[in-house]
C-alpha cells in the first residue's frame, strides 16, 4: 500500500470517528429514549457504556432515530 492510500484510509477513518463522537453524544442522551423508551430511565453509568458503540454504529443509529421520528 502506498504513502499516500494509507493516509488517506486514515483520514476516512478519523473523519468518520469524529462524526460517530458528534454524533453519540446527542444519542445518547435525547436519541437512546426515542428508540428503546426503557433507555430514557437510564443512568449516566448507561449512558457511559453506550457512547463507544454510538459513536461506531451512528449511520445505523441515525436512520432508525430519525425514522422514529416520524
Amino acid at each position: 500500500m502506498s504513502e499516500g492510500m494509507a493516509r488517506l484510509l486514515l483520514a476516512v477513518a478519523g473523519a468518520y470517528a469524529l462524526v460517530g463522537v458528534g454524533f453519540a453524544i446527542p444519542f445518547v442522551v435525547r436519541g437512546a429514549g426515542v428508540l428503546e423508551p426503557v433507555a430514557r430511565e437510564g443512568t449516566w453509568g448507561f449512558r457511559l457504556l453506550i457512547l463507544p458503540g454510538s459513536a461506531t454504529l451512528w449511520p445505523y443509529l441515525l436512520y432508525r432515530w430519525v425514522r422514529a421520528r416520524r
